[in-house]
């Protein structure tokens, strides 16, 4: 796109990154110096009523969402009539682009991106929001791994209703079967739609084949989901088993919440083990040898001394650290000794 507003209220828009109904653009806080994304409705976004009120819906639904894997909104409003929402400027790829490119890393990586992907689920449907389009494109991985669900655009809030008759909405390969044929969702929606998204993210490959619209329908609601690619990856027989119970036809036979998939989860790919400490240089192991051929008495007292230099910090435990002591030690006798001849004279 080469034409772009300059500016919306007190953004400056840098770049264009995107959009449909919708353009994100990279933009610069003017008065907190800060880089954000901000997303604009379009014009032909804005003269239509349903899409506008869609978007504002976003807008306040996502404002009103904290959550370390969510992406978080920092303002919302109009300019010029038309609808604007300010997000936090995420680095780093899509999930989609992390699979394509094969950035994900081993099993407990993609497991790692799962369970975050499963926890800001939850977060939102203990608040009473389905996402209802969770895909590899609305989930973004930064280079540590850290994982953002994005995109509200078509979430719904519970007791609203927006969607015209006979409108579905959704992503045909991510959809659950309820979803497909217009009835109304539940959370389950979104537990179907993760567990082909875990699917895609061990596999590599989209869980439902090619073809029109018609034909992936047809598959989601009659077909039973060829999950035989997950053995040829390797993917624990437990995988398996929660993929296939996400993916049930029937809502009822799904998990009823994340709660259970988050703890199977953190299960079956535990978090990895802290590196042990480094242990403190000890000087015991010269006791032995420094004491060899010593008396009884001195070869105590040589343990002593020995056990006395391991307390101190580990800079004074070498040699320059030792010398240091030493010379201390002798500076303070001499002292002592030139007190002790002054106080003398004195008397």
């Amino acid at each position: 796109m080469s034409q772009h507003p300059a500016s919306v209220g007190k953004y400056e828009l840098e770049q264009f990154l995107g959009g449909g109904m919708s353009h994100v653009y990279r933009a610069k806080d003017r008065v907190l110096g800060r880089r954000v994304a901000l997303k604009l409705l379009t014009e032909e976004g804005t003269s239509d009523a349903e899409t506008k009120a869609r978007f504002l819906l976003e807008a306040r639904m996502a404002s009103n969402i904290n959550h370390e894997n969510i992406i978080s909104i920092y303002d919302f409003g109009e300019d010029q009539g038309r609808p604007f929402i300010v997000m936090e400027f995420l680095e780093g790829e899509s999930l989609r682009d992390a699979i394509r490119k094969q950035h994900l890393g081993d099993f407990q990586s993609r497991m790692r991106i799962a369970l975050q992907v499963a926890r800001a689920l939850d977060h939102i449907h203990a608040r009473k929001i389905i996402h209802r389009d969770v895909k590899p494109e609305n989930i973004h991985v930064d280079a540590g791994g850290k994982v953002k669900l994005v995109d509200f655009g078509i979430a719904k809030a519970e007791g609203v209703q927006l969607t015209r008759a006979g409108f579905t909405l959704g992503t045909p390969h991510y959809m659950a079967p309820e979803q497909v044929l217009g009835k109304p969702l539940t959370p389950q929606a979104d537990i179907y739609a993760f567990g082909v998204l875990l699917f895609e993210l061990l596999t590599g490959a989209k869980l439902l084949g090619g073809g029109g619209v018609e034909k992936i329908f047809h598959e989601v609601l009659h077909a039973p989901l060829n999950l035989e690619p997950l053995k040829t990856a390797n993917v624990p027989a437990a995988v398996c088993a929660l993929i296939e119970r996400c993916t049930a036809k029937e809502p009822a036979a799904r998990p009823q919440t994340f709660a259970p998939v988050c703890e199977e989860i953190e299960r079956l790919a535990p978090r990895e083990k802290q590196p042990k400490s480094v242990p403190k240089p000890q000087l015991q192991s010269a006791a032995p040898k420094a004491a060899e051929g010593l008396p009884a008495f001195l070869k105590k007292r040589t343990a002593n001394a020995l056990c006395a230099l391991n307390k101190l910090p580990p800079a004074l435990r070498t040699r320059g650290g030792l010398m240091f002591l030493a010379g201390s030690a002798v500076v303070a006798l001499l002292l002592a000794l030139y007190a002790i001849v002054a106080l003398a004279h004195l008397l």
